[in-house]
């Protein structure tokens, strides 16, 4: 079985090309779901980020407050690098385990989508990393529109995280996602048809 690094920045499209690959038949991991389980309840992983960020971030119920805890870390470095520590490892354990059973269960391959692969250092995981990316502004208007949030707040994310350059730098394949749904969903089909043949990358821009 192979597998592929999926990511990209906030508002890039991601999941729409998760989607697009999952009709066409990949096993897919949704790394963001998997690293909620790291902050399950009594879980070892629970309690260290309770530890390190206060009991005040744990609901009535024990559920961490994930908008609490990012109000605390969003734009401190050192904040993010130490809830880092906590989480990626843990989350990285808790992908294989899943990536090995979908090679057990006979799939041809998986996908992974990880918003913050290059930053968590996952390169290596994968036989290839695809890369989605659109342009700025599209970005901003796609986002502002589908959340409750404002363009000057979306810019301040798209700041705190690796620009298109640096990851399209780093990709096996480049993913375009600025023109349509059907333009995008042509490129995907295009650069999974290669995969899943063993061809030779292309970029899909």
């Amino acid at each position: 079985m192979r597998t592929i690094g999926l990511t990209g920045g906030i508002g890039s499209g991601k999941s729409a090309v998760a989607d697009i690959l999952r009709e066409l038949g990949a096993f897919v991991i949704d790394a963001d779901a998997v690293a909620h389980e790291v902050y399950r309840p009594g879980s070892d992983g629970w309690r260290e980020v309770v530890e390190a960020f206060g009991g005040e971030i744990a609901g009535p119920s024990g559920e961490i407050d994930r908008g609490k805890l990012a109000a605390i870390v969003f734009g401190d470095r050192a904040q993010v690098e130490r809830l880092n520590r906590i989480v990626h490892p843990r989350t990285r354990d808790l992908v294989s385990e899943r990536v090995s059973t979908a090679r057990g269960s006979g799939e041809r391959a998986a996908v992974v989508e990880v918003p913050l692969l290059f930053e968590a250092g996952w390169e290596e995981m994968f036989d290839e990393v695809w890369v989605v990316a659109a342009p700025e502004e599209t970005v901003i208007g796609r986002v502002v529109e589908a959340r409750d949030i404002d363009a000057g707040s979306v810019r301040s994310r798209m700041r705190a995280q690796l620009s298109n350059e640096d990851r399209l730098g780093r990709a096996d394949v480049a993913i375009d996602n600025s023109r349509s749904l059907d333009d995008l969903r042509g490129s995907v089909t295009e650069a999974w048809r290669r995969f899943v043949a063993g061809t030779e990358p292309k970029d899909s821009r």
